[in-house]
This record gives C-alpha cells, sequence and structure tokens, in this order.
C-alpha cells in the first residue's frame, strides 16, 4: 500500500504493495454503497484487476463486526474466472499478516466432479449417470440407515474391506482401496450391499452418521475448514475421501459457513439449484460479486426460460402409465398385476389421485400428438416435398403467436378447445412429481425420471404471461435411424419452447434477496442500459437499493497498443453475400484481415458466426506465411487442445465466432496474443421469431429494443474479443474493429458504445490500415512474418 493507504481499514486484505488507482477507487466505493445494502456497477478493462477489487471488498465486509454480511458469493459464467477467484483468493491468503485467520473458501461443482466413485471411476457410476445413481444410492441409504443406523453401514464397508485384505482377494499384500483426488477411502472400490443384498453408499451413510440430530450440518464435516484457505473441488474431495464421508454433502454443510463460495450463475439464478442446494446463501448476511456481468442477462434468460422436448412428452407419458395400468389392468383370471399394493400405499399419502394420473396421462399424449401435427403442418407448409429431403431441413422454428403481437399462444388456445383448463396444466406439475416418486420407490434400478421436469415445464406455461414470453415450437437438425425414413423425427427434436424475453424481472428479484454486491465486467457500457435490462433501475427506484456506476478505462502505457476502427463496408448479409461470393464487401475485408494477420505473433480473428470464420480461414491460409487455425463448434476438450495448439510454438492465427468461447473469459496473458480483429458487428439473427419476440418485448419496456436486446450485446461481444490483448503494463498488441459502424457517426453507427476507450479506436480507411500497422511495427520494435 502507499502511504496515502496506510489508513485504509482493507490493507492487510489486498495482497500487494499498491492497488491500481481504479482499484483504490472501486474497492472504497463498493464497501461503502454495500454497507447501505447496495450494489456497484463497474465496468473495468481486461487486467485492471476488479476480481481483486471484488474479493477484498467482500471480505473486508465479512470481517467487519458492524456489518450484516456473513459471507461473500462469487459467480462467473466463465471456467477461466472462476479459477481467477481461486487463484486471487490464494494469494490474499498467503499474503495475510501472520497473526490474522486464512480466509475460508470453497467452489462448488456438480456431483460429477466430486462424487468418489465417479472421480475414481468405479462402482457403475460414471458422467452418464451419476446424478441418477447418486439419488437411488442415497435413498436406498437412508431406508437402510432406519432399520440399522447409518454408523454399522459404514462399518459394514470396512469390515468388507479388511476381509478382502485378510483374504487376499485382491491378488496382492492390501486391499483395492477406492482412490480418488489423491485421498484414500477405508472402503472397496465397488459400492458395498447390506446383509439383505441391498446395495448402499457408503461414503453417504458416513455423513449420515456424522449428522447431529439437532446441531449444525457443520459438525459433519471432518475436517478444519476454518485453518484449510481456500478448498476447491479435488481438495474437497481428497479430505472427504481421506475421511471415508460424502465429498457433495459436506460441500452442501459448508456453504453457510465459509467465508468466499466460488460458482456459477446457475447457484444463485437457477430455480431447481437454489430449491435443492444452494437456497442458503440467498439472504441479505451474503454479499453477491456477478463477474462477467455482461453474460448476466443471457444466461439468466436461459435459465428462467424452460421447455418440453418430444421425447421428454413420450417418457413423460409412459412413467405414467408405468403408475397408472396396475391399478387399471387385470390378468386374464380378472386379477389386478404388478405392486399394485404399493402404488396404492404411495398414491394414498399423494397429493393427486388415480384419475388425475389418468387425465395427465392422457394430457401428455394429446400435447405430443399436437406437436406432431404442428411440426408436419409447418414442413408441408414450408418445405414442400420434405419427405423426400430429411438430409436437406435446416434448424428452424415455429412460432406459437405473431413475434410482435403478444395474444394467447396457438397452443394453449388448442388445449382450451381440446376441453384442457389451467388446472390441468397445473396439476401435472403435482402428478408428474408423484408418479416419479412411485416408480422410484417400487423400483430398484436407478433411473433418471422425465415426468418431473415436464410437469414443471407444463406449469411454468400455465403461469407466464403471453407480454413477456414467448412461446414456439424449435426444431433441432439431428439424425435417428431408428426413427422410420418419412418421419421428420428422423431428421429433428422438436419441443415446445417457453422464452422468457425480460429476464431483468428474475435478476432484480434474486438480487434484491442478497445484501448487496458488485456487477462487474470488461464490457458493460452503456452502464445506463445495463441498470436498466438488469432491473438495478427498479431496485433502487422502488426497492431503495441505492445503484452506483463506474466505469475505469486501460490504464496502461498508450504507447504499448494501437487501436484502429476502419471504415469498411458494413459487413451485413446484404453487402457481403454468402461465403464465397465475390462481392466488394468481402474483397476489403478479406485484404484488411490479410494485413492483421501479418502482425508478428499469434493474432484472433473473430467472425459473427462459424461459416463465415470458415470462410475467412480459408483465405487466410492462401493469403499469410504463418499456420492458420480454425474454431469449430465443437466439444470443450478439443476447444481446450485447439486453444493449447494456439499457445505453443511460433506465432499463428486463430479464427474463430464470436459466439463461441475463445474470445471471452480466455486469458490471453503475456506474449500469447499480439494483436486481435473483429469483423463486422455480430448482431444476431433479426429476422427470427424468437428475436423478432426479443426486440418487441424491449420495445414494450424499453422503447428502442434493437438498441437494448441487438445492438449492445453485439458490441460487447466485439470489444471482449479485441479486449483480450492488453492485460497488464508491460503488454503491447494492436486491436482492430472492422466495419465502417465502428468508425463513422452514421445512422447505424455502434461507435457510442464503445465504453471508456472508445477514442482510442482511431477512424482509419482500408487503404490506410498497412500504413497504421506499420507505424506501430516502428514504434513498438515488432516485425512481420
Amino acid at each position: 500500500m502507499t502511504d496515502d493507504d496506510d489508513n485504509q481499514s482493507w490493507g492487510p486484505i489486498f495482497p500487494y504493495e499498491s492497488p491500481y488507482r481504479e482499484q483504490l477507487n472501486g474497492i472504497e466505493e463498493t464497501i461503502e454503497v454495500a454497507q447501505d445494502s447496495g450494489y456497484s456497477v463497474i465496468e473495468g478493462a481486461c487486467g485492471t484487476g476488479k476480481t481483486l477489487l471484488a474479493l477484498t471488498a467482500g471480505i473486508q465486509l465479512v470481517r467487519d463486526p458492524d456489518t450484516q454480511y456473513e459471507r461473500v458469493l462469487a459467480l462467473t459464467s466463465v471456467k477461466q474466472q472462476l479459477r481467477q477467484f481461486e487463484q486471487d483468493l490464494r494469494i490474499i491468503n498467503d499474503n495475510l499478516p501472520a497473526d490474522w485467520n486464512p480466509v475460508s473458501g470453497l467452489t462448488l461443482v456438480g456431483k460429477a466432479d466430486v462424487c468418489a466413485y465417479n472421480v475414481a471411476g468405479t462402482g457403475g457410476i460414471d458422467d452418464s449417470n451419476v446424478y441418477e445413481r447418486c439419488e437411488g444410492l442415497r435413498e436406498r441409504t437412508r431406508a437402510l440407515a432406519d432399520d440399522t443406523s447409518a454408523g454399522d453401514l459404514a462399518s459394514q464397508a470396512r469390515s468388507q474391506q479388511v476381509g478382502l485384505a485378510d483374504s487376499g482377494a485382491s491378488g496382492g499384500d492390501a486391499a483395492d482401496y477406492l482412490e480418488a483426488a489423491g485421498g484414500m477411502a477405508p472402503y472397496p472400490e465397488g459400492t458395498p450391499e447390506s446383509g439383505n443384498d441391498v446395495e448402499y453408499c457408503p461414503f453417504y451413510a458416513q455423513f449420515l452418521e456424522d449428522l447431529p440430530d439437532d446441531g449444525e450440518a457443520a459438525e459433519a464435516v471432518p475436517f478444519d475448514w476454518t485453518e484449510t484457505g481456500h478448498i476447491d473441488a479435488q481438495e474437497l474431495t481428497r479430505l472427504s475421501v481421506d475421511a471415508g464421508t460424502c465429498p457433495h454433502s459436506v460441500m452442501g454443510a459448508l456453504l453457510p459457513e465459509v467465508e468466499v463460495v466460488v460458482g456459477n450463475y446457475y447457484h444463485a439464478f437457477d430455480p431447481t439449484t437454489v430449491e435443492t442446494f444452494t437456497g442458503a446463501l440467498l439472504d441479505d448476511e451474503t454479499f453477491v460479486v456477478c463477474d462477467e456481468a455482461h453474460m448476466l442477462e443471457p444466461r439468466v434468460r436461459d435459465l428462467v426460460s424452460d421447455g418440453i422436448a418430444d421425447v421428454s412428452l413420450r417418457d413423460a407419458e409412459s412413467e405414467l402409465a408405468q403408475v397408472v395400468q396396475p391399478l387399471t389392468m387385470t390378468d386374464e383370471t380378472g386379477r389386478q398385476t404388478g405392486p399394485v399394493d404399493r402404488i396404492r400405499a404411495e398414491l394414498s399419502d399423494a397429493t393427486v389421485d388415480l384419475e388425475d394420473l389418468q387425465r395427465t396421462r392422457q394430457f401428455l399424449r394429446d400435447l405430443r400428438e399436437e406437436l406432431a401435427r404442428q411440426v408436419e403442418s409447418y414442413l408441408d407448409r414450408e418445405h414442400r416435398g420434405w419427405r423426400a429431403n430429411l438430409n436437406d431441413l435446416p434448424d428452424d422454428e415455429i412460432p406459437l403467436r405473431d413475434p410482435e403481437r403478444p395474444r394467447t399462444d396457438d397452443l394453449t388456445q388448442w388445449a382450451e378447445n381440446e376441453g384442457y383448463d389451467e388446472r390441468d396444466w397445473v396439476r401435472a406439475e403435482s402428478a408428474c412429481a408423484v408418479a416419479a416418486r412411485i416408480l422410484n420407490s417400487v423400483e430398484e434400478e436407478d433411473t433418471k425420471r422425465t415426468a418431473p421436469a415436464v410437469g414443471r415445464a407444463l406449469g411454468a406455461w400455465a403461469r407466464a404471461d403471453h407480454v413477456d414470453h414467448f412461446r414456439e415450437v424449435e426444431l433441432e437438425r439431428t439424425w435417428d435411424d431408428a426413427q422410420p425414413t418419412d418421419s421428420w423425427r428422423r431428421a429433428y427434436n422438436a419441443r415446445f419452447a417457453l422464452h422468457n424475453c425480460l429476464p431483468g424481472d428474475a435478476i432484480a428479484e434474486r438480487l434484491d434477496e442478497f445484501g448487496g454486491g458488485v456487477l462487474m465486467s470488461a464490457t458493460l457500457e452503456p452502464l445506463d442500459a445495463f441498470a436498466e435490462v438488469t432491473g438495478l433501475n427498479h431496485l433502487e427506484r422502488e426497492e431503495d437499493r441505492p445503484v452506483i456506476t463506474r466505469s475505469y478505462g486501460l490504464d496502461f502505457p498508450p504507447e504499448h497498443r494501437e487501436s484502429f476502427a476502419v471504415a469498411a463496408p458494413p459487413f451485413t448479409f446484404e453487402n457481403r453475400g454468402a461465403p464465397g461470393e465475390e462481392t466488394e464487401a468481402r474483397r476489403i475485408h478479406a485484404s484488411a484481415l490479410r494485413e492483421v494477420a501479418t502482425v508478428s505473433g499469434n493474432v484472433l480473428v473473430g467472425m459473427p458466426n462459424y461459416a463465415e470464420a470458415e470462410w475467412a480461414a480459408g483465405y487466410l491460409r492462401d493469403a499469410v506465411d504463418k499456420p492458420v487455425l480454425l474454431d469449430e463448434s465443437s466439444a470443450d476438450d478439443v476447444t481446450e487442445d485447439l486453444k493449447q495448439e494456439f499457445f505453443d510454438g511460433s506465432g499463428k492465427v486463430l479464427v474463430t465466432s464470436l459466439r463461441g468461447t475463445l474470445t471471452e473469459g480466455v486469458d490471453y496473458r503475456g506474449d500469447r496474443l499480439s494483436a486481435a480483429v473483429v469483423c463486422g458487428v455480430p448482431l444476431i439473427n433479426t429476422a427470427s421469431p424468437r428475436t423478432r419476440a426479443l426486440r418487441t418485448a424491449y420495445d414494450r419496456r424499453f422503447g428502442d429494443g434493437f438498441e437494448y436486446a441487438l445492438t449492445v450485446p453485439a458490441v460487447r461481444k466485439a470489444r471482449q474479443a479485441v479486449g483480450r490483448v492488453i492485460r497488464g503494463p508491460e503488454e503491447t498488441g494492436v486491436r482492430v474493429l472492422l466495419d465502417e459502424r465502428y468508425a463513422r457517426d452514421t445512422w447505424n453507427s455502434v461507435r457510442e458504445y464503445l465504453g471508456p476507450d472508445r477514442e482510442e479506436f482511431q477512424p482509419v480507411s482500408p487503404d490506410m490500415l498497412s500504413l497504421g500497422l506499420d507505424r506501430f511495427r516502428g514504434t513498438a520494435g515488432d516485425g512481420t512474418e
């Protein structure tokens, strides 16, 4: 710290000698507004230390006895940023005064990441079945513990292992103990069975045994988390496995106890996750940090939207049938078949009866038939002769109302005409949940039940309004050889989709549950629009929660970078045509891409979509003398391999879509990136029914739907990409925005949305770009390849 900052109470928490000027201001103001139960909104350029800003402010509030805060909940949508929170918290702990206790922390992950059997690859559990197997094992463990005790179950598993060791059954001097994440359990590798041949989980049994009857769940944690510092998924698994207890249950017990919890947006905004796991964090004792907050609105929109797939309707109807049929069918002797008595016993305690289950089953069957009718009618209308050309069908949308004229959707209207009213939609939620519970109680096999999710979606369909929500049928291209050769199901997955066009209400409602916090990103401008669409303005106006906004530009040496806005023709489909067309706009953009790609070192090229990325990569492979890598829509591990190939060795060009994962949240520190160029303004498809409904909803709420719903998010995508270049005071590089909408104040200009550094992006004509790059090469000591 500097002499001027010696009196800052948070000084011992900040791990470096002196914060950046923006960090100093941001920490102070974030603490001040949070003490009044408010929120700060911070745009700070990449590398300006926003993570440390938020952690320092939050930890100070937690450790201040005069505030209500007990914990920090740090949320992000990007795995790289999650790791950054973990890393910075460890740095804080490493630099705390010797007489301070370490800051306790925990990273939230799913069961698949901490289940001992899944991590070890044993017990018949893997990523594909871990959730169903876990729930089944837990249920059987609880049932067995009622007859004996959880401690006895864990002891039985230990004795089985000891017996293996004594008998030499493992084929060696030692038994095969389960090992996971560096920990060794006192149990066999496989899941054990009780004396009556019932499979159970000894880790969960041990947790139940350690759980006090009337005490806190944290008393079941087998290690001292107050002295451990931050505990990530691997460390949590190791510590728990060594103690023979369930890592996921320990995670739940630690949630309300540690000082910093690091997780994903869904840990706070997904209704199901909050209800079943993280609800204890949602109170005024939590200081919430929303990192990468430019993604908050689209992420929450996905979380609070819903859908019902064709195959889900089929499977849910089948599950209801498995409950109904034993009660309604008889064999040739006139006797009912199946586990009738057990089903009746379960149903007697339920909120629905047999008639409700039968009506819901018929409702699901009719919904699936209506979905098929909708799809076939649409294909007959829009793709004549489609049955003979299934390979040519594209992804598609079938709107269930005019996207620009809110009204009751066609499916709801169809249901009403068929005699199904709102009670049927809502009843389905209870009926499907009861059916799944009955099946789980009468069947021993661990199976994921589809009915509960279908029931919840039907209930949401009925409760959602028709102004802020849009309903459609989504057709996703796939292929299923098991379907008839002339069936649309051979080519498509189809689903009824319920889209929440305005997630700001859900965001504001959730943020209001926390004590206060900070929302931050490198790309939030315009801040007034961000505060509006995320509901923060509503909190300020209606709930008297103060909100402050701050925007911090790059405070690194300006001579280390050059930034250009090239006045090339707008890279729109109307101007450029399809990939491969020799248009003037495409020729000019291709020439500019070649100029930037020759910058020494690694160059990132961001295109509006994957089709255009493929075109750009093909052109650049013939135009520049360095390797050109193409990122395609693919699995995470493939993308990670591509990223590592880009980082390794000499300079390369990496071409990707601005809607992929390589232009946001990736750490291109040091010399990993020398230049980034964005081609066009990456607007989403403005003609799709969903986009038109989104724009209409924003028009009604905010007055300018195109700006709020389309333009601002698109420019943020572009700014995220070019922001990867400069992340520290010693780094040098070039940032290029290629499209005249970034350069000129025309009717469709987006220049005003470029944030606090907008004036750095010098407007240049395409033929002057090479001169600007040459100037930078000369001043920065750069060369060409």
